[in-house]
């Protein structure tokens, strides 16, 4: 694929090609399945999976191998290498445009590879509207977060024949990202059997992107999905990729870190869903992201150049990182902390006046931000005033958007707004805050977190407001709100002097959960270990 010049040629590329002990264990997968006798290899690179297909003798007899590959250097030094090679055919072609033209006159028993991991932005307008024409062919919308892994994926098992398999090495975000949804349903309803196989250390030397190994089979008989969790590259000698540990694959819209659990703990989490006396986040108010202001780093002040620049009169409280926040409560003595620390605790809330109205130091302060360029980011730019924020409102409470051990959900005590890095929450009328941010703290709701949310690099939690809004919290109505107080000031100096949440955990499952609702204790404590499971599992990659 012809690529813009804006970036490194390897990123433009999406070209990290495969380490050749993985190459040879993903083609030994099949080394014995007689089905096989067409096989594609869709982005051959450097043609370490030729290499493999060789190596394992897969290609005797009447089968063989095509290999394409849009980088003409690859596929001059493979067809040299290859040239005695009778059974592998290199084809120097776009993927995209070899698909259209034999999507319905080739057919295969085996794709395998490593599809290219190129942003849309870095594509022409030709391969995007190629890749855009696979994706709303097979029912799925295109857009512009969806990566060139996604296109390949949907056109390979287009390519498969009726009992065909698919072998690729992809992102491990098509576990979880929204992008990829759509493909997850396409997946799930077009392979009878899929099997994820992920691994703990990063399979690319100096390349901080986790992978997983895709395998899917189509077939008449369902048996759904199965995900393997290893440690690295050599834990795949010992893997028997036959055995047994399928779990039914739902035909939704559904994030694939759910089956990171097992049968019994999916059908927990599937009963308590189901279980009246429980509800929703998005249940109890309106859950947003935060204040965008186009430029935090500007807007976000701090008491020094509030006195400097006479911004006492248009300035709110902040809360402007994650770190900011160290209890339930957020209070005026919390906020002034922040403030006595030199951090920017205030935001800054131009008013719609005319700017002669402002004062001497206001205009100042806007005058420094144009002769620093402080108004030519996008977001200042398209507005009218670049120094005007839309959408500053007061909410009741803030749910942490990206965490480490857990998301923080706390109480707006002091009037204070917050960034981006948090979301706002507004409860509904008649919602007791103090009720809802008590039923967040306990092991089932932190299940869900976890399940709802999605894992970054460096071990990190992010959550957006659509998932926050999926957390599943117990209803508190028939608790005393004296005793939902009491437990909530428990909770909150836990959190402030920087104790083990799982004895907050511990407090309102056994007082609240078990005392209150009736809950059974096993359910807690299964919970507990969904969520410690997944904690687990995101941590390790710090």
């Amino acid at each position: 694929m012809r690529l813009k010049e804006n970036s490194s040629e390897q990123k433009l590329r999406g070209a990290y090609y495969t380490p050749i002990k993985l190459a040879e264990k993903m083609v030994d997968f099949f080394k014995d399945d007689p089905s096989i006798q067409k096989v594609l290899e869709p982005s051959c690179g450097d043609g370490v999976f030729v290499d493999a297909l060789i190596g394992t003798r897969i290609l005797d007899g009447q089968k063989n191998v095509t290999a394409v590959e849009i980088e003409k250097n690859e596929t001059d030094k493979l067809s040299k290498k290859l040239s005695e090679n009778s059974s592998v055919t290199i084809l120097n072609e776009d993927f995209f445009e070899f698909y259209h033209n034999n999507k319905e006159v080739q057919k295969y028993d085996l794709i395998l590879g490593n599809p290219p991991y190129i942003r849309y932005q870095y594509l022409e307008e030709k391969q995007r509207d190629e890749m855009a024409d696979i994706l709303t062919a097979h029912g799925m919308k295109s857009n512009k977060l969806i990566n060139t892994w996604v296109g390949f994926m949907v056109a390979c098992v287009h390519m498969l024949n009726v009992n065909g398999k698919i072998a690729f090495v992809i992102p491990a975000e098509i576990l979880q990202v929204a992008y990829a949804e759509d493909l997850r349903l396409y997946l799930s309803n077009e392979l009878c059997k899929i099997t994820l196989i992920t691994f703990e250390e990063l399979v690319f030397p100096g390349i901080e992107q986790e992978v997983i190994v895709f395998i899917g089979e189509k077939g008449d008989l369902e048996k759904g999905i199965k995900i393997v969790e290893l440690n690295n590259l050599d834990d795949l000698d010992d893997l028997d990729i036959n055995a047994n540990g399928f779990q039914k694959l739902n035909h939704v819209h559904e994030k694939w870190t759910k089956y990171f659990t097992t049968k019994e703990e999916n059908q927990i989490i599937s009963c308590l869903k189901g279980d009246f006396r429980f509800q929703k986040l998005s249940d109890t108010g309106i859950i947003n992201v935060g204040i965008t202001t186009g430029n935090n780093k500007y807007f976000s002040v701090n008491q020094e150049t509030v006195d400097e620049y006479d911004l006492a009169e248009v300035v709110h409280p902040l809360v402007g990182r994650s770190s900011h926040a160290h209890s339930i409560y957020f209070q005026q003595e919390d906020w002034k902390i922040n403030v006595n620390q030199g951090k920017a605790a205030y935001l800054i809330d131009f008013p719609d006046n005319p700017i002669e109205e402002y004062s001497q130091g206001q205009r100042e302060y806007i005058e420094l931000g144009e002769k620093n360029g402080e108004n030519e980011g996008y977001k200042c730019r398209i507005r009218e005033r670049w120094y005007q924020i839309p959408s500053i409102w007061v909410p009741d409470a803030f749910f942490l958007r990206r965490n480490n051990l857990y998301p923080k959900f706390v109480l707006n005590c002091c009037n204070a707004v917050s960034t981006d890095t948090m979301h706002r929450v507004k409860f509904n009328a008649g919602v007791e805050p103090e009720r809802i941010v008590l039923s967040y703290y306990n092991s089932i709701s932190f299940a869900f977190t976890e399940i709802c949310g999605r894992s970054y690099g460096g071990g990190v939690l992010e959550i957006l407001p659509g998932e926050v809004g999926n957390i599943l919290v117990p209803i508190l109505d028939c608790v005393p709100i004296e005793k939902v107080q009491e437990i909530l000031a428990e909770v909150d100096r836990i959190v402030r002097n920087g104790e083990n949440i799982e004895n907050a955990l511990n407090l309102v499952d056994n007082e609240i959960l078990v005392r209150y609702l009736h809950v059974d204790e096993d359910v807690c404590v299964a919970t507990r270990k969904i969520w410690k499971k997944m904690q687990h599992r995101r941590l390790k990659r710090r």
